[in-house]
C-alpha cells in the first residue's frame, strides 16, 4: 500500500495561498502573491527537491493544476524539478475537468475522492500532493493523508487562505522530522496516526499532583 505525502509552502501564521508570485493565486483580493520567494535558498530548494524525489505520482486539485500546467511543460530543463514534475503520472482531482488534458501524462481522477485515492495507493509508493489547498482539506476529512510535510517561513500575512482552515478534521500527528534553516525557515515532517486528538483537563491534572505531593508529605516521602 502506498502513501499520500502532502507539502505545503506556509507563512508563521497559517497562510498557503500565493506562495510563489504575485499573480499565482488573487482569489478573495489576494495582494500578498510571492511571499515565499525572499526566504528561498540554495539550501532549502535542495532539500525540497530530495524530499520531492520520491515521487511516482502527482495527485493535485484544479487550481494548483492549471498553475503546473502553465509552467512545469515549458520551463528550463536545468531546473531539477522539471524532469522530476514532467516524468511523472499526474492526477487532478477535479469535477470541472473532463477529457484528455493538454498537459501529456496528466489526467482527471475518476470517480469519487475516497475511492480514487485508494486506488492510486494500490498502483504508486509515493503519491505527493503540492499546495493543493482545498483538495488538502477533503484529503484530511477522508483520513487518506499519510504524512505532512510543512514547509514554515517567518512571515506574517494575517489574510489569505490558510492551510489548515475552517472544516479541518481533527487528527492526532506524531513529529518525525524537524529542520530550521538559516533563512528562517523551518521544516516539519508528521506522520498522520489515524486516530484523534487525546483530550485531558491541566486544571484537574494540577489538583491531581497538589494531592499526590500532599499526600507523600503525610507519609514522609
Amino acid at each position: 500500500m502506498g502513501k499520500l505525502i502532502v507539502t505545503e509552502f506556509m507563512t508563521l501564521d497559517g497562510v498557503g495561498q500565493g506562495p510563489g508570485g504575485p499573480e499565482e493565486d488573487e482569489e478573495g483580493r489576494f495582494i500578498h502573491g510571492g511571499w515565499q520567494a525572499p526566504t528561498l535558498s540554495a539550501e532549502t530548494g535542495a532539500a525540497i527537491f530530495e524530499q520531492a524525489r520520491s515521487m511516482d505520482a502527482l495527485l493535485l486539485g484544479r487550481r494548483t493544476y492549471d498553475i503546473f500546467a502553465d509552467y512545469w511543460p515549458k520551463a528550463p530543463a536545468e531546473i531539477p524539478f522539471t524532469a522530476l514534475i514532467n516524468g511523472v503520472p499526474r492526477y487532478v482531482a477535479s469535477s470541472t475537468l473532463s477529457g484528455p488534458l493538454s498537459w501529456a501524462g496528466a489526467s482527471v481522477l475518476p470517480g469519487d475522492l475516497a475511492t480514487a485515492v485508494s486506488e492510486l495507493k494500490q498502483r504508486h509508493e509515493n503519491i505527493h500532493v503540492i499546495g493543493s489547498l482545498n483538495l488538502l482539506q477533503s484529503l484530511l476529512q477522508l483520513g487518506l493523508v499519510d504524512q505532512l510535510r510543512l514547509w514554515q517561513h517567518p512571515v506574517l500575512l494575517g489574510s489569505g487562505k490558510k492551510v489548515f482552515g475552517a472544516g479541518t478534521a481533527p487528527a492526532a500527528l506524531r513529529l518525525s522530522h524537524a529542520v530550521s534553516y538559516e533563512s528562517g525557515v523551518v521544516q516539519f515532517t508528521y506522520d498522520a496516526l489515524g486516530v484523534p486528538p487525546k483530550y485531558g483537563d491541566m486544571a484537574k491534572g494540577e489538583e491531581e499532583n497538589r494531592r499526590m505531593m500532599e499526600s507523600r508529605r503525610l507519609i514522609g516521602e
